[in-house]
C-alpha cells in the first residue's frame, strides 16, 4: 500500500490552459517547499519538458495504449519516488481518448485507473453561466466516472465576470483560483504544438512569473489537502531492471516455441523469442544490486556504450527509455549533434529520439564533421535507433518550413520534406522483418506526431507493416516515423543493449600477421614466400655496415626516381606505406577526406590519428566492387584508393582514377600490390594525384619497412616537411637502391607472373568447389566461403584472412593469398572437407554503392 497524494489537471478541450495551469501548479508547490513529480497523460514529448523545468525531475508519462493499462499505476509511483505530492496534467478534453476507443487513453481513463482526483481548468474567456452548465455536465458524465474535487478559472476578463461564474457554480464545486487574461504566461507555438522548453532562451524566467502568478492566485494549500485525500495505490513501483526480468515471480519454457517467458508482476509477460536471445539475456541479467533510490540495477560488466542524442533539436524522448537501458547494463552518454563534432568515445550504440530537425536543418547541416562521423559508423554496423526526428536526420537531406533543403547525415536513401497536413495518431504496429529491435510478426504500440514526409522512397526492409511503410529496418538499423514507450516493450531495449555490447565495428587496426599464428600455415599475411634474391640479400647486410652514420636518403630517391622515368623532386622514400599515410593525414587540415572501401585500413586510421573524421565510399559486390567517379562526393578534398585493392583484388582502370582529380582535391592511389605496371598511375606525373609503392610484398621485407611516394613536387616538399628526419632506416635505402635496377625489374616481372600462375590455381580450385570469389588481379583471392569458416580452418591448421575487419565486408568472407601449388592445394582439401557443413547460400543484398555525399 503506498500513499501518494496527486491531482489530475483536467479540461473540457484543448486550449483551456491544462499547460499553463499544470506546469504553474508544479513550479509553485515546488518553490513553497514540496517534492513535486510530474506527469502527462498522453505521448506528449513537450509538456513533460516544462514540467520538468518546473519541479527539477524528469517529466513522466502515462498512456495506456503504449504501456498497457496496468504499468499506468507502477510508472506514477515510480515516476514520483521521493517525491511528496504528483500533479498530472490531462490531454484534450477529459473524456477524449483514442478515436473509435471509447475514451481509451482519455484524461477520465487515465484518472479512473490511477484513483487521481481531478481538478479541472476551464477557459472562461467566451461564456460566464454557462460555464456551470459545462462543468455540471463534466462532473456527472460517467463515462468513466472520475473525481472533480475543484475547479481553476482561467481567462478570465474583468474581476465582475469572474464573479459572475463563480456565483453560477455556487457550492457544487470548490473554486481554486482565478486567473486574467495573461498573453505573456503562455509558450509560443508552431506547426507541431508548443516550442519545447530547451529551445527556449526565456523559458526558466516565464516560468518563474508563472509560478508567482499561481502562488498568488490559487489557493495552494487548498490544493495540497485536496491532493492528500487521494486514496492509496495498492501496487508495487515499476522498476526498469524487474521489467527487463529481474527478479521475476516465475519463468519457464514454452511448450510451443520454446520462448522464455518472464512474468513480471503486474506486468505482461515478456517474451524472448530465439534461444541466443534467450541465453544472451539471462547471461546479461543474472545479478542485480540495489541503488539509493531502491531501483534495481544490472552489475553485470557491459561493453555497451551508448550515444542518446539530445539538444535543442533532439528533445523527444521518455526517460524510461535510458532508465532501461542503463538497467540493462549499458552506459548512457549524451551528446548534441548541434555541437559536438564526433561521437562519444567508446560508442557501440546510437540512439536518436524526436523533435524538431527540420526547424534546425541549418546548424545541424553546418556539422559536417559529425554527420560523417555519424554516417561512417552507421556503414560499419553501429546498432542504430532513430525515431522520427532520428529518421530525419539520417535522411539524405531536409527542407525546413521555410528554407531550402540542407544535407543531413546520409546513412538512410531518402529525402525529406515538410508534409501539407500533421500526422497524429496512435498505432499498432506489426514488424516487418526480424531486425535490431523486433521480430517478423511481433506488434507494439506506438504513435506517430510529425509534420513530414518522406518524398524519395528508402531501400531495404520496411521497419512496420503500416499504411504508409516509411522507415527501414536492419541487423543493426531501425528507423521510422513511429515513437514508442519502451516501458511497455521493454524486450526492445534489451535487444538493443544486446547488439550494441557485441559491437566493435571493423578492427582498422588489424592486419593479416595476427592471423599467421605459430603453427598454422600461413596463406593470411600477402608476403612473397620464395627466398629473397641473393643480391637482395647482401645489399641489406652491406646496409649495417653504414649503420655509423645516419641516413641519407638522396641516393634511393634518385633511384626510384630513374625506374619511373620521373625527377627526384617527384620522389618521397618512406618507412613504408604507412609513413606515407600518415604523412598525409597531417598534411592539412582536410574538409571531407574520403576513403574508398573495402580496402587497406591503413589510411583510415592515419586520418582519425590526426584528428578527421573521413568518410567512407563503401564499393559492394552487387557492383563488383568497382567504383564508379559519381559515387565519390563533389566535396572531398582527399580520395584515397586502392589499385588493385586489398583485399579484393579489383584493379580500377587508371581513366577512372585520373577522372577524380580536380584542382581542389588529392587523390591517393595506393599501388602496393601493383607489380606488373598495368593500369599504373607511377611512371607519369599527375596533378592532384599521390601515388603509393612498398616494397614489402614482392620482396618478401615486411621488417624492413621501405617505400616510397610519387608525386608534383610541391607535394613531395609539402609532406617532406611534416616527415620525422632520419625516419628511412639504412636497410630500407639500400632496398630502394637494389630494387629499382634492371636485373630487378626482370625478377620483378618473373615473381608477378609466378604469382599471377598461384593466383589462378586458386581461384579454379575454389570454383570447383562451389566456392564464390571476386576475380583478382593482385596476389590473393577474396572468396565467400561462408560464416564459421576461418575458424573451422584454423583448426585444421590453416590461416586466412579475416574479411570482416574491412568496411563493407561480413564474416562470410576471407582473403587468401596465392601460395605454392602444393600449399594451395593442401588448403582446397581442407576446404571440400567442410565446405557443405560451414557454407550458407546467403548473400549481402545492395542495391549500389553506398555513397556518402553531403
Amino acid at each position: 500500500m503506498v500513499a501518494l497524494p496527486r491531482l489530475m489537471v483536467a479540461a473540457a478541450a484543448s486550449g483551456h490552459g491544462k499547460t499553463t495551469v499544470a506546469t504553474g501548479l508544479m513550479a509553485a508547490l515546488a518553490r513553497a517547499g514540496h517534492a513535486v513529480s510530474g506527469h502527462k497523460v498522453g505521448p506528449d514529448y513537450i509538456d513533460p519538458g516544462y514540467h520538468a523545468l518546473a519541479t527539477g525531475r524528469p517529466g513522466r508519462n502515462l498512456d495506456p495504449h503504449l504501456v498497457g493499462e496496468e504499468r499506468l499505476v507502477p510508472l506514477l509511483l515510480h515516476g514520483a519516488r521521493g517525491a511528496d505530492l504528483a500533479v498530472i496534467e490531462g490531454v484534450m478534453g477529459l473524456y477524449d481518448g483514442q478515436i473509435g476507443g471509447d475514451g481509451f487513453a482519455s484524461t477520465a481513463h487515465v484518472a479512473a485507473v490511477t484513483r487521481t482526483p481531478v481538478v479541472l481548468v476551464v477557459d472562461i474567456s467566451s461564456a460566464s453561466r454557462t460555464i456551470a452548465a459545462t462543468i455540471h455536465g463534466l462532473c456527472t458524465w460517467s463515462q468513466p466516472p472520475v473525481d472533480v474535487v475543484g475547479v481553476i478559472l482561467n481567462k478570465a476578463g474583468s474581476p465582475r465576470h469572474a464573479e459572475e461564474v463563480v456565483r453560477s457554480i455556487g457550492d457544487r464545486l470548490p473554486v481554486l483560483g482565478i486567473l486574467e487574461r495573461d498573453d505573456g504566461i503562455e509558450a509560443p507555438s508552431r506547426h507541431l504544438g508548443l516550442v519545447p522548453a530547451a529551445e527556449r532562451g526565456d523559458a526558466a524566467a516565464a516560468l518563474d512569473r508563472l509560478a508567482a502568478q499561481i502562488a498568488e492566485k490559487v489557493d495552494l494549500e487548498r490544493v495540497v489537502r485536496l491532493a492528500s485525500a487521494a486514496p492509496d495505490l495498492h501496487v508495487r513501483a515499476w522498476d526498469p531492471a524487474e521489467a527487463l526480468g529481474f527478479e521475476a515471480r516465475s519463468a519457464r519454457t514454452s511448450t510451443n516455441s520454446g520462448a522464455l517467458v518472464v512474468e513480471v508482476r503486474g506486468a505482461p509477460a515478456t517474451s524472448l523469442e530465439t534461444s541466443e536471445e534467450r541465453r544472451g539475456f539471462e547471461a546479461r541479467f543474472a545479478r542485480t544490486s540495489t541503488t539509493e533510490s531502491g531501483a534495481r540495477t544490472s552489475t553485470t560488466k557491459s561493453r555497451a556504450v551508448i550515444a542518446v542524442a539530445g539538444g535543442r533539436a533532439f528533445t523527444f524522448r521518455y526517460a524510461e527509455t535510458v532508465e532501461l537501458l542503463r538497467a540493462a547494463g549499458a552506459e548512457v552518454v549524451d551528446f548534441d549533434p548541434l555541437t559536438d563534432t564526433r561521437l562519444p568515445e567508446g560508442t557501440t550504440g546510437l540512439y536518436l529520439g524526436g523533435g524538431f530537425p527540420e526547424m534546425h536543418a541549418a546548424e545541424l547541416g553546418a556539422n559536417e564533421r559529425l554527420r560523417r562521423d555519424i554516417r561512417t559508423a552507421i556503414q560499419r554496423g553501429l546498432p542504430t535507433v532513430a525515431e522520427c526526428a532520428g529518421l530525419l536526420y539520417l535522411c539524405e537531406s531536409v527542407r525546413g518550413p521555410d528554407g531550402p533543403a540542407v544535407p543531413m547525415v546520409g546513412a538512410v536513401d531518402a529525402v525529406a520534406e515538410m508534409a501539407p497536413r500533421l500526422t497524429l495518431a496512435y498505432r499498432t504496429a506489426t514488424a516487418a522483418t526480424d531486425n535490431l529491435l523486433t521480430r517478423e510478426g511481433e506488434e507494439i504500440t506506438g504513435h506517430e506526431f510529425h509534420r513530414t514526409h518522406l518524398t524519395r522512397a528508402h531501400t531495404g526492409a520496411a521497419a512496420w507493416h503500416l499504411p504508409h511503410a516509411e522507415g527501414i529496418a536492419t541487423a543493426s538499423l531501425h528507423a521510422s516515423y513511429l515513437h514508442t514507450h519502451w516501458a511497455g516493450h521493454p524486450q526492445l531495449a534489451a535487444r538493443f543493449v544486446a547488439a550494441a555490447s557485441k559491437h566493435r565495428g571493423p578492427d582498422l587496426r588489424h592486419h593479416g600477421d595476427k592471423e599467421a599464428t605459430a603453427g598454422l600455415v600461413d596463406l593470411a599475411v600477402n608476403v612473397f614466400d620464395g627466398p629473397r634474391p641473393t643480391w637482395l640479400d647482401r645489399a641489406l647486410r652491406e646496409s649495417i655496415e653504414a649503420a655509423d652514420a645516419y641516413p641519407d636518403v638522396s641516393e634511393a630517391e634518385r633511384a626510384v626516381a630513374e625506374k619511373h622515368g620521373r625527377d627526384a623532386d617527384d620522389v618521397l622514400a618512406t618507412a613504408g606505406a604507412a609513413e606515407a599515410f600518415t604523412l598525409i593525414a597531417r598534411l592539412r587540415e582536410w574538409r571531407h577526406p574520403v576513403v574508398v572501401h573495402p580496402q587497406f585500413t591503413e589510411p583510415e586510421v592515419a586520418l582519425r590519428a590526426a584528428g578527421h573524421t573521413p568518410g567512407q565510399v563503401v564499393l559492394t559486390h552487387d557492383d563488383g566492387f568497382r567504383l564508379r567517379p559519381e559515387d565519390v562526393p563533389d566535396d572531398a578534398d582527399l580520395v584515397v584508393i586502392g589499385n588493385p585493392t586489398n583485399p579484393t583484388g579489383v584493379r580500377h582502370p587508371a581513366d577512372t582514377i585520373r577522372s577524380l582529380a580536380r584542382s581542389d582535391r588529392l587523390v591517393v592511389v595506393d599501388e602496393a600490390f601493383l607489380d606488373d605496371d598495368v593500369e599504373t598511375l607511377a611512371d607519369q606525373r599527375h596533378p592532384g594525384i599521390v601515388v603509393l609503392r612498398s616494397l614489402t610484398k614482392i620482396w618478401s621485407i615486411p621488417g624492413i619497412r621501405a617505400g616510397y611516394l610519387l608525386g608534383d613536387p610541391d607535394t613531395v616538399a609539402q609532406l617532406r616537411e611534416h616527415q620525422t628526419p632520419w625516419s628511412v632506416s639504412a636497410p630500407a635505402i639500400a632496398a630502394l637502391v637494389a630494387t629499382s635496377t634492371e636485373r630487378a625489374r626482370d625478377e620483378a616481372r618473373r615473381r608477378a607472373d609466378e604469382l599471377e600462375q598461384r593466383r589462378r590455381h586458386l581461384e579454379d580450385g575454389l570454383r570447383e568447389i562451389g566456392i564464390e570469389t571476386v576475380p583478382s588481379t593482385a596476389p590473393y583471392v577474396l572468396a565467400r566461403t561462408g560464416t564459421g569458416t576461418r575458424e573451422a580452418l584454423q583448426g585444421l591448421g590453416f590461416a586466412v584472412r579475416r574479411a570482416d575487419t574491412f568496411p563493407g565486408l561480413t564474416d562470410e568472407w576471407v582473403r587468401i593469398s596465392a601460395r605454392r601449388k602444393s600449399v594451395t592445394d593442401d588448403l582446397l582439401g581442407a576446404l571440400r572437407s567442410l565446405h557443405p557443413v560451414l557454407r550458407k547460400p546467403v548473400g549481402i543484398r545492395h542495391s549500389g554503392a553506398t555513397v556518402t555525399p553531403l
